[in-house]
């Protein structure tokens, strides 16, 4: 059986600021509507949690019993590696995806927006589908728009909303930035596995691009997620302190602009991560303190 340590490393912790950073950033927006709640915010950081562990967890079972994650550069897998058995993963990748649903009824009880479980429940099958089920849409180069979709605008907006019952143009924005980060964690680590899924016909959106155009898109993704701060600027120009987390943009950028492969994108990959986390912690802040 695996051991904890490398269920910890399956469970991928440079992608955990995809969930910390949204919770943040939306939590900020309902304070700039003066509705933050402190409670309904951690339950809302348990289900980005716990969502984001069990599609690690789920994409680390689907990926290996079809066999992609053979000669694969990256985190540790579990199945692939055959550290621990395939059921055992699946069991994991469920309890993440029970214990998210736990958490947000309990907020949606607070909150008494029901409709909120509808876009849990797609929340919840959209992380298994990504790469489960017959026809995964992240083998289809749907990865990066369900990824935007979810850990951006949903994410964000469902946050401020369970908080403060409306949302607003700042979360709107800072939910547009927020996705495009967490777009550009999925891109760089699809860059990375290029040459692997190509083999393993796995069409992921990086594979469909090419090497060249992936790149591209990674950096456009970056300028979009800085781009969002300049309405939220009009009215709130302290705002601008969450310019501070470009300074952390500079390495995994040069390295992607230089073409680096195999393991230098590994630091792509967690430098992206530290990025979207200090972009949410100083947004979230920003649009609260006022």
């Amino acid at each position: 059986m695996a051991t904890l340590t490398q269920w910890i490393s399956g469970a991928r912790p440079l992608t955990l600021p995809a969930a910390l950073a949204p919770v943040a950033a939306g939590t900020g927006a309902a304070a700039a509507l003066h509705q933050a709640h402190a409670f309904r915010a951690g339950l809302a950081l348990v289900v980005s949690l716990a969502l984001q562990i069990g599609v690690n967890y789920a994409n680390d079972y689907s990926d290996g019993i079809r066999g992609t994650d053979e000669g694969r550069i990256g985190p540790f897998r579990l199945t692939g590696s055959g550290a621990a058995p395939p059921e055992a993963v699946r069991r994991a990748a469920f309890i993440s995806f029970a214990l998210a649903g736990v958490a947000g009824t309990l907020l949606v009880l607070l909150c008494q927006a029901w409709w909120l479980l509808g876009v849990g429940g797609a929340s919840v099958l959209a992380a298994w589908y990504y790469t489960g089920g017959r026809r995964p849409y992240g083998y289809r180069g749907w990865g990066e728009v369900f990824v935007f979709l979810f850990f951006g605008l949903v994410a964000v907006l469902g946050t401020t909303y369970a908080q403060a019952g409306r949302i607003s143009l700042p979360a709107v924005c800072a939910a547009t930035g927020i996705g495009a980060l967490a777009c550009a964690i999925l891109v760089a680590n699809n860059l990375r596995d290029i040459p692997t899924d190509q083999i393993s016909g796995k069409l992921t959106l990086a594979v469909r691009l090419g090497d060249a155009r992936t790149r591209h898109l990674y950096a456009g993704l970056l300028a979009l997620a800085g781009l969002m701060l300049v309405p939220m600027l009009l009215g709130r120009p302290e705002v601008m302190v969450t310019l501070l987390a470009f300074t952390l943009a500079i390495r995994p950028l040069g390295i992607v602009r230089r073409g680096g492969q195999g393991k230098e994108l590994i630091a792509v990959l967690k430098g992206t991560g530290q990025l979207e986390l200090a972009y949410g912690l100083l947004l979230g802040l920003s649009l609260g303190l006022r």
